[in-house]
């Protein structure tokens, strides 16, 4: 197979800019994400694909909790501040305040939409993401908005 077929292939798939959040006692972590989907109606199941040696991977792995945020279509920086290594201080991670959410994780208010969940399942492929199945246990949308995509973005994920 051709590397760079495949990647130009693989970088055509639809993908959302997202960030995911969670929190193990004092230690916080956060990260713009874009490989999503739903997984199930019942129970309300979704899954996204973390990078193993993350700060949020290690955070969701031992507190069992994330909060998975919507990008508005122009909220850009907002996705930009979480490219960074996680940095929480006086009610903000990477600049962007947050409250806690019913699992305690931080949400942030400044996103139009969230769904917070419980970890259901790791899924360890041998590769640089795992694939985490999140239940949903909350869920909350404060503004209509058009979703943020990696298509729609300077940026490219994927291949």
């Amino acid at each position: 197979m051709d590397a760079r077929t495949r990647k130009k292939t693989l970088r055509l798939l639809s993908n959302g800019v997202y960030v995911l959040t969670s929190r193990n006692e004092d230690r916080y972590g956060a990260a713009t994400v874009s490989w999503v989907s739903q997984a199930s109606f019942k129970p309300p199941l979704i899954m996204v694909a973390v990078r193993r040696e993350s700060n949020v991977f290690r955070c969701l792995a031992e507190s069992r909790a994330a909060v998975l945020h919507v990008v508005g279509d122009r909220q850009q920086e907002i996705a930009r501040r979480f490219f960074s290594p996680t940095e929480a201080a006086c009610g903000t991670i990477n600049g962007e305040a947050f409250m806690e959410g019913r699992t305690t994780a931080p949400v942030l208010p400044n996103l139009p939409a969230y769904i917070e969940c419980q970890v259901e399942r790791i899924v360890d492929t041998d590769g640089d993401h795992a694939v985490v199945i999140l239940r949903v246990v909350e869920a909350e949308c404060r503004d209509q908005v058009r979703p943020l995509t990696i298509a729609e973005s300077p940026w490219e994920y994927g291949g």
